[in-house]
């Protein structure tokens, strides 16, 4: 049998996909788990805590590409290029967007729970601001390596890159909607598109 903690970790996981955040308590995740509500908040301080290690553990990462990018170097004897880097981006994007949007679309029903999730998300650091700035730091690293244009606004391409991967989250999960792009077929040609306005 797992360990307590990752048994509660693929419940919360396993409820939050399919009933979505607002509706999966911690009495029913710790249920699940097969453990008590008390064992639950032995590993973690609350549900909020419990979502973003849901997302860091169990689903597809997004912020580790990211915090690398910020980083650099970025001279193309690194091997990568511009393209390369935001193709990445966009396909992890895609994939992490995938996977919380059920979880999160719930929230946005319930204001005042929405408003506490969100106080206890920020208050643990995290929060959905951070994919955004992450990548328009590692584009402004890139208009200073002169490897993309100098007047490009860094932040309204990496809405415009993250937006876009959003939008392709909800069309995915609405019920018959409209058929998404093939994900090796989306990445690239947005950020070809993208990459029109940014090369020097």
């Amino acid at each position: 049998m797992k360990p307590a903690r990752a048994r509660i970790l693929d419940a919360a996981a396993q409820l939050m996909g399919t009933i979505g955040l607002a509706r999966a308590t911690t009495k029913e995740i710790a249920r699940a788990a097969g453990c008590s509500e008390a064992a639950l908040y032995k590993y973690f301080s609350g549900k909020e805590e419990l979502f973003l290690r849901v997302l860091e553990e169990r689903l597809p990462r997004l912020g580790p590409l990211l915090s690398e990018l910020a980083e650099g170097p970025f001279d193309a004897s690194a091997g990568r290029s511009v393209e390369d880097n935001l193709t990445e981006v966009v396909r992890k994007a895609a994939l992490f967007y995938e996977a919380t949007f059920p979880i999160g679309a719930s929230l946005f029903a319930e204001p005042a729970l929405l408003r506490r999730h969100a106080e206890g998300v920020h208050a643990l650091g995290a929060g959905p601001h951070r994919p955004l700035r992450a990548l328009a730091a590692y584009l402004r690293a890139e208009r200073e390596a002169g490897r993309v244009r100098a007047d490009t606004d860094a932040d309204a391409v990496a809405s415009l890159l993250l937006g876009a991967c959003l939008q392709r989250a909800f069309l995915k999960a609405f019920p018959d909607g409209e058929q998404v792009t093939p994900l090796d077929e989306f990445a690239p040609a947005l950020v070809r598109t993208a990459l029109t306005g940014l090369n020097p």
